[in-house]
């Protein structure tokens, strides 16, 4: 299973980014598929997640309101739509699936994109 992350890059804050994440048919079936992300001397943190049922969503409190988690099931692709972006949003963003439990925890994905990096500016 591969996942291909995409959409980084450096915006000015308030402005928005759309982060789009590809993987194989099998993460489409009925894997958790999560964003997280990791600014640097910190842990990677949670942001959004579909949980393995379709209809449960998650995102973290930092986000709620600002970030949108989307797919489109044909494509094999999910995405984040970032608006309203703040200079604490800066990170490396990171896509993942697996069979998870708790889709907040990035200790129970199985597999990861290879990261893509947002820079807010302010």
């Amino acid at each position: 299973v591969q996942l291909q992350a995409s959409g980084g890059g450096l915006v000015l804050a308030g402005g928005s980014l759309r982060l789009s994440c590809v993987g194989s048919a099998r993460t489409f079936s009925s894997y958790a598929k999560g964003w997280f992300r990791q600014a640097p001397g910190k842990e990677r943190e949670f942001v959004a997640a579909f949980g393995w049922r379709r209809d449960n969503t998650y995102y973290a409190d930092s986000v709620k309101g600002r970030f949108t988690i989307s797919r489109d099931n044909a494509k094999n692709t999910w995405y984040l739509q970032m608006d309203n972006l703040k200079p604490e949003d800066t990170a490396v963003y990171y896509c993942a699936s697996g069979v998870v439990r708790d889709p907040m925890r990035p200790r129970e994905y199985d597999y990861w994109g290879q990261g893509t990096q947002v820079t807010v500016s302010s």
